[in-house]
C-alpha cells in the first residue's frame, strides 16, 4: 500500500518536472528566459511575448468563458511560432503535457508571427 502511494507521488512528480523543462526549453527557444516559468503571471506574460500578442491579453484570460477563447488563440499563436499547424494546437489544448514536450524538444525553430 505505501509503495503505491510513493510510487503514485514520485510518478507525479517526474510529471509536473517534464513539465517544467518542457515550458523552460520553449521559452529558451524563443528567446525568453526559461526561469520564468516558475513565476506566476509572470511566465503568461513570457506566453504572451512568445505568441506576439500584447500584454493586456492577460487580463482577457482572467475572464470566464473568454479565456478559453483566448487561452485557445494563445496556443494557437505559439503553435504557429514554431512552425506548427492548427493540429498541434488541438494537440496543445488536450494533451498539454506531451506536445509541449514535442515542442521543447523537436528541431523547430522560433519564428516570430507578425499580428495581423
Amino acid at each position: 500500500m505505501i509503495i503505491g502511494v510513493i510510487l503514485m507521488i514520485v510518478l507525479w512528480l517526474s510529471i509536473i518536472a517534464f513539465a517544467i523543462v518542457s515550458q523552460w526549453k520553449v521559452f529558451e527557444k524563443a528567446g525568453q528566459p526559461g526561469w520564468a516559468v516558475f513565476i506566476p503571471i509572470y511566465n503568461i506574460l513570457i506566453m504572451l511575448k512568445v505568441a506576439n500578442k500584447p500584454w493586456w491579453w492577460i487580463f482577457m484570460l482572467f475572464i470566464p468563458i473568454a479565456n478559453i477563447v483566448f487561452a485557445i488563440m494563445l496556443l494557437h499563436r505559439i503553435s504557429l511560432s514554431f512552425g506548427k499547424s492548427g493540429g498541434f494546437t488541438v494537440g496543445l489544448l488536450f494533451l498539454g503535457i506531451i506536445f509541449w514536450g514535442i515542442l521543447a524538444f523537436d528541431k523547430s525553430e522560433y519564428q516570430m508571427i507578425p499580428n495581423e
